[in-house]
């Protein structure tokens, strides 16, 4: 990413986010489960902004863990919801930033929502333990 994308990309962020979560907030499929976990959205849209800045520009503001935090929401996430959420950021993105900005952003939204995805929904098949026999 060179210098220009990586200052349109800090410039952007704060608007971008708050217009792309006020999208999954209004939406019907995405909506009630942002909401009900979401509690202050001030604060959230702060920790979604050192999120995507250390996401993209590598800044280190970030320090959670994205996957416990959506692993405590896994029964209220099926994965149909990944695509709709990618389909609003998608939307968003290309709207507000450049198109070659966009893409990158869209391309780590995409592996994101499926590493998200693959965590919530994997799940290995149970192996019978076999029994120690007796003679």
């Amino acid at each position: 990413m060179d210098p220009s994308q990586t200052a349109e990309i800090e410039a952007a962020l704060p608007a971008l986010l708050e217009r792309f979560y006020a999208r999954v907030r209004a939406d019907a499929e995405l909506g009630p489960v942002f909401n009900e976990a979401v509690g202050d959205w001030d604060h959230h849209l702060g920790t979604l902004a050192d999120f995507w800045s250390s996401v993209m520009l590598t800044s280190g503001r970030y320090k959670g863990d994205p996957m416990a935090v959506h692993l405590r929401h896994a029964a209220r996430i099926p994965s149909e919801m990944f695509g709709r959420w990618l389909a609003l950021w998608t939307e968003t993105t290309a709207e507000m930033m450049s198109p070659p900005v966009a893409a990158v952003m869209q391309a780590k939204a995409a592996r994101i929502a499926q590493s998200l995805d693959a965590a919530l929904h994997f799940h290995l098949p149970e192996v019978a333990t076999p029994r120690p026999t007796t003679s």
